[in-house]
């Protein structure tokens, strides 16, 4: 099986949908003629042209407003904001409007748009380009939201969202573009609200998504290695819809949890998963759930102290020590 970057499975992803449907298109800030800011569009413009990857201007209340609109006509637009921070100025083009078409519309009409970028600190780009805002997004009826980890992840759920018929926010990483994965050739989809167990276990599950997978990965090997501790690895892969069973199962099997995510840690995600959790596994719990997010502050500019507002390896092994 051929190993490529994340960013290369989300572009292969989004080819294979632009080939075989010929309703797709691709609309951005750079996406076309500089082959987008994160290099994920590249070569797209020379092989389908410029009716179909369509570079946008820097006004995202505008093109985003324009692709639901023709999504709502029959078009499959996949949309690139450069960060998810600027989708705020979109926000109610795809919060009031986008969530609520199919609703208001009694059925009668589809918004079966992708929006994709990168949702994540760590690169030093400061308060403005650092949002993860994933769980304001979740927390909207009539919108669903992935997170892949994985090169594999992120070819399979794009294809998926592409082809779905409601609004799909695709958050990425930057941290994870040139990560390095097996990824088939052959055509393979993966269903949204079912999430993975990337590592089994039996101790204490570590439940995570995008970018903090990799760091349960890690404390889940340090773990192993220096304490004889057995972590399972949860990866949601889809935080709405929400697969609520594969979670339950994995704490009911170690009996601990401990939540990991760079969302802020008031209403994030793992929130919501602390509370499915108590409700559907309680009298399975040994100890108390714990999460670890980012500090409550703005993204610091600063590197070094940036790394040190994130979620870490070495944080998630003390938490984890402390309930085992």
């Amino acid at each position: 099986m051929p190993e490529i970057t994340y960013r290369q499975a989300l572009k292969d992803g989004m080819t294979d949908e632009l080939e075989r449907d010929e309703n797709v298109v691709i609309i951005g800030e750079e996406v076309a003629q500089f082959n987008g800011a994160y290099k994920v569009t590249e070569g797209l413009l020379a092989k389908f042209g410029p009716k179909r990857i369509v570079d946008a201007p820097i006004s995202e209340a505008g093109f985003i407003g324009m692709g639901i609109g023709a999504s709502m006509l029959g078009i499959r637009p996949v949309m690139e904001l450069m960060f998810w921070s600027f989708a705020y100025v979109a926000w109610d083009q795809m919060i009031n409007n986008a969530a609520n078409v199919r609703y208001m519309s009694g059925g009668q009409i589809n918004v079966p748009i992708v929006i994709r970028g990168p949702a994540n600190g760590g690169t030093g780009v400061g308060a403005t380009h650092s949002h993860t805002p994933e769980n304001m997004v979740a927390s909207t009826p009539g919108l669903k939201v992935v997170f892949p980890s994985t090169p594999y992840d992120a070819k399979g759920l794009i294809k998926t969202a592409i082809r779905d018929n409601d609004p799909v926010y695709v958050m990425e990483s930057t941290i994870l573009y040139n990560d390095i994965g097996e990824v088939p050739e052959e055509e393979y989809l993966i269903p949204l609200g079912k999430a993975d167990v990337k590592k089994e276990g039996a101790d204490i599950s570590l439940i995570a998504h995008g970018p903090s997978v990799k760091v349960c990965l890690e404390a889940a090997r340090i773990l192993e290695e220096e304490h004889e501790i057995d972590a399972e690895v949860v990866d949601i892969r889809s935080i709405r819809p929400l697969d609520e069973d594969t979670i339950v199962n994995s704490v009911k099997k170690t009996n601990r949890a401990v939540l990991v995510e760079e969302n802020k840690p008031f209403c994030g995600v793992d929130a919501q998963i602390a509370y499915i959790i108590q409700n559907k596994a309680f009298d399975y719990l040994d100890a108390p759930v714990q999460r670890i997010s980012a500090l409550d502050a703005p993204a610091i500019y600063s590197p070094p102290l940036e790394k040190k507002q994130l979620p870490k390896a070495d944080l998630v092994v003390k938490k984890a020590l402390e309930i085992c």
